[in-house]
C-alpha cells in the first residue's frame, strides 16, 4: 500500500513554469536584444568625431525596449494560470 502511494506521487510533479511563461520570457529575451543592438554602433574614430553617437536611437530608444525587457521579464516569471 505504501509503495503505491509513493509511485502515485513520483508520477504527479509539475513543472513550475507552463508553456506560456516560455514565450513570455522568450519576448523579453528578444526586446533586451533588440534594445542593446540598437544601442551599439560605431564609436569615434582618431580625429574624427561621429555625431551618430548621440541619436536618439542610441540614447534613448534603445535603452527604454532593454530596460522594459528586464522589467517585464519578472511577471513573466511569476505569471500563473488560473
Amino acid at each position: 500500500m505504501a509503495n503505491e502511494n509513493k509511485k502515485a506521487e513520483d508520477t504527479k510533479h509539475e513543472m513550475p513554469l507552463c508553456k506560456l511563461n516560455y514565450i513570455l520570457m522568450a519576448i523579453c529575451l528578444v526586446l533586451i536584444v533588440i534594445g542593446l543592438c540598437l544601442m551599439g554602433g560605431s564609436p569615434n574614430q582618431g580625429s574624427t568625431f561621429n555625431y551618430d553617437i548621440f541619436s536618439s536611437t542610441r540614447t534613448t530608444v534603445g535603452p527604454m525596449l532593454a530596460l522594459l525587457g528586464f522589467v517585464l521579464m519578472a511577471p513573466a516569471i511569476l505569471y500563473r494560470k488560473k
